[in-house]
């Protein structure tokens, strides 16, 4: 699967990692349903934006993309984001896209004007078939050097841009002309190179459909004469007040503030899988709240039943949801991701399950079940990330004396050894059910 990444001349936007967290699920599930998955996700580090910014900065494009490039692993690794087998950058690519170039110009399909070479839309015949876009529409000659536009018309557009004094230093020398590579090039060079001629699935977000996936299948397709992709997935926009996240609005919020004033990743993760991934969704501060506050209910829970030890005997209807709750899941996620669906599953799961503790009808068999369950659907979803820990035995002798001393009414004895445990960074919890012991720092 390919992957459109990040332009890195700015902090990636939590619009962004909408995206990339509906790919990473999408990457997480086929592994999980026993597939072998190769990720390609590309790295612009060369076009009109991140040129400019190397000026405006007075630094080279290197040296300017490079932060970018570091803080989006970063974010990557913040919202649990496995990583891609490989994430080419453009400027590492710049031979590949000049021979896929040069095949263009040599069957037809693209032209040379002002130094520049441009695709010429009118040959390709099925221009238009990913995003509607109608061909009739094309106004013969019309052309545009710019890598993105929105202009919703057939027109042709830059594959190789001939060197601007406004490029400064950065173009390269090639069969080409003096210059640089146009945006759209870039992502079928890179990932024809990683994953052949055809490929099973591409991604990206719905504004990507238009025009640089269109762009992307006719260039591709017109020098292979191959199905360039087999499925197309896009995920829907994240809205703020009902206008589309963009840095051009200036609307946009980027993981790194939120985790500055303290939100925990994982409701950000959350937030964003809580509708499905082809629907827009409409960011609050109080939708990031209501998703805080649900996953740590999640995470307090799967603490819970990796703790407690019940004494009530073997609850067959709670291994009946526990079965049911995974077939659920499952027939949820087959149905193009259907995240809402899969999440509703989970937090009735998590429902039933505290009732039965209440009522004392589960067993610690019941709990282990449960909490395997919730563990691997979670190696999906990402949004407990609970680990069983094991204390060390001279943890659990203090923890025991404790309640020794609490059966004893000897709250003074107990205080002092909850506080040695405070000491070690353990913290309790008293339940109807026991004590509940967590990690702190």
């Amino acid at each position: 699967m390919y992957t459109c990444g990040p332009t890195v001349y700015d902090y990636a936007h939590i619009g962004n990692f909408r995206a990339y967290v509906f790919e990473d699920i999408l990457r997480r599930y086929l592994k999980f349903k026993g597939y072998k998955v190769i990720q390609v996700m590309n790295l612009t580090d060369v076009d009109d934006k991140t040129i400019k910014g190397s000026r405006t900065e007075g630094v080279s494009l290197a040296e300017f993309t490079a932060k970018y490039i570091a803080a989006f692993f970063e974010d990557l690794d913040r919202l649990g984001i496995e990583r891609a087998e490989f994430y080419p950058r453009a400027t590492e690519h710049i031979g590949e896209m000049v021979a896929l170039v040069k095949k263009l110009l040599k069957k037809g399909y693209a032209y040379e004007s002002g130094g520049s070479i441009y695709y010429d839309v009118s040959k390709f015949k099925e221009y238009g078939k990913l995003s509607g876009i109608q061909l009739e529409e094309l106004k013969k000659g019309a052309r545009v050097a710019a890598d993105e536009y929105i202009k919703e018309e057939a027109t042709d557009f830059a594959l190789w841009k001939a060197w601007e004094e406004s490029d400064g230093p950065v173009f390269w020398e090639t069969e080409l002309g003096k210059g640089r590579p146009g945006w759209h090039i870039e992502c079928s060079a890179m990932s024809m190179k990683y994953l052949g001629e055809s490929f099973e699935i591409h991604t990206g977000g719905e504004d990507n459909i238009f025009p640089h996936h269109e762009n992307e299948i006719a260039q591709s397709e017109a020098a292979t004469g191959k199905q360039f992709v087999r499925y197309w997935l896009h995920c829907g926009l994240l809205q703020v007040g009902g206008q589309k996240m963009s840095k051009s609005l200036g609307n946009i919020i980027t993981p790194r503030e939120l985790v500055a004033i303290g939100t925990d990743p994982r409701a950000i993760r959350y937030l964003l899988i809580s509708a499905h991934y082809r629907t827009q969704l409409n960011f609050t501060a109080e939708s990031l709240k209501s998703a805080e506050q649900t996953v740590q209910g999640l995470v307090d829970f799967a603490h819970k039943v990796s703790q407690l030890e019940v004494t009530g005997r073997y609850n067959k209807k709670l291994q009946s949801l526990t079965r049911a709750t995974r077939r659920e899941l499952i027939r949820a996620m087959d149905d193009d991701l259907d995240t809402p669906r899969a999440l509703a599953a989970i937090h009735e799961l998590v429902r039933e399950t505290n009732k039965a503790i209440d009522r004392g009808r589960a067993s610690q068999r019941n709990l282990k079940e449960i909490y395997d369950q919730i563990s691997e659907f979670d190696m999906v979803l990402g949004i407990i990330q609970h680990k069983r820990e094991k204390l060390p035995p001279d943890l659990l002798r203090l923890i025991r004396a404790r309640e020794e001393a609490r059966l004893r009414h000897d709250w003074i004895a107990a205080d002092e050894l909850r506080n040695k445990l405070l000491e070690q960074h353990i913290a309790l919890e008293d339940t109807p059910h026991g004590v509940i012991w967590r990690r702190i720092h």
